[in-house]
């Protein structure tokens, strides 16, 4: 990386808020940090940090030069990966996001074959809501990302990775999994676990049970929970029930630990999705999205 390395400094200090973790991480002494932040005043003629009892605090001019730092060694990765490929070499550094149900799924398996294929690409994995994912997509902090859900903005370009199902779940063995088909209107009797808001799991199934006369605020949501692996671990111990893909309950049906119940005119279906920025379309993220369509079965 073609940086200097006082900036690199100064960025790991404001992001740990501490010269002593700055220098564990940098591989430097604490007094070479110290000395490193002072040049870097020195030349900019601003103080960065400012000391706050114990702790240390930003200044106003150390939050400028944060962002302007991460704009920097964006550029930087940029850089090398299009000169990587410019060699025709599957080299550069990429940073890929997923929303929670396709981190927790569909894509460990899929990093871990990408990593073995092209072991000179680094990549930095984020996993989050799909709000979440898609305002760092739009922050140019992830360059490709896989979610679920139906936002659409005008400044991402959007593109079909795989088709997925919602089922509704309940632990096997208690008194709702006897249930192999309810109506709608007996949904609204059954206490449930569901995903948080900004989710886009919850998106598509408020919009699905719109569409057969059911207003979300009439369910009895008996708790929010931010993954689809806690949600399960409340269910087994819960009289309750759950909408999880079909993906994420695969060996807990095999294993009879949960029971799909299926409910009358309702079928949920939804498309993973790739999201990046509009225009932002490098070798390499052409080379990930081939990579996942390739390697991944379900159609």
């Amino acid at each position: 990386m073609i940086f200097d390395f006082r900036l690199k400094v100064f960025y790991t200090v404001a992001q740990r808020l501490s010269f002593t973790k700055a220098a564990a991480e940098l591989f430097i002494t604490q007094p070479a940090v110290t000395k490193h932040i002072k040049e870097l005043e020195h030349q900019l003629n601003v103080q960065l940090f400012m000391r706050n009892g114990n702790s240390i605090v930003l200044t106003t001019a150390g939050k400028i030069l944060t962002q302007y730092a991460e704009k920097i060694f964006q550029t930087y990765t940029e850089l090398e990966t299009e000169l990587a490929q410019l060699n025709n070499m599957e080299a550069g550094t990429l940073h890929i996001g997923a929303s929670t149900t396709v981190a927790q799924t569909i894509l460990p398996k899929l990093l871990a074959l990408f990593k073995k294929t092209y072991p000179a690409v680094h990549f930095t994995f984020t996993q989050a809501n799909t709000d979440v994912i898609t305002q760092q997509v739009l922050a140019e902090k992830i360059d490709i990302a896989i979610v679920e859900g139906a936002a659409h903005y005008p400044q991402i370009a959007y593109a079909p990775f795989a088709k997925d199902e919602i089922v509704l779940v309940t632990k096997a063995n208690n008194q709702l999994s006897k249930k192999a088909e309810i109506t709608p209107k007996q949904l609204l009797n059954i206490p449930l676990v569901l995903r948080e808001a900004g989710s886009g799991t919850l998106d598509v199934i408020f919009n699905a049970l719109a569409h057969i006369g059911i207003n979300p605020k009439d369910l009895q949501i008996e708790i929010q929970l931010e993954s689809s692996i806690a949600i399960k671990q409340y269910l087994l111990y819960s009289e309750t029930a759950t909408f999880l893909s079909i993906q994420s309950v695969v060996s807990e049906l095999k294993y009879n630990e949960l029971t799909i119940i299926d409910i009358k005119g309702l079928d949920i279906f939804r498309t993973f999705q790739f999201i990046q920025l509009q225009g932002k379309n490098t070798k390499l993220i052409e080379l990930f999205k081939r990579f996942c369509l390739t390697n991944y079965n379900l159609k």
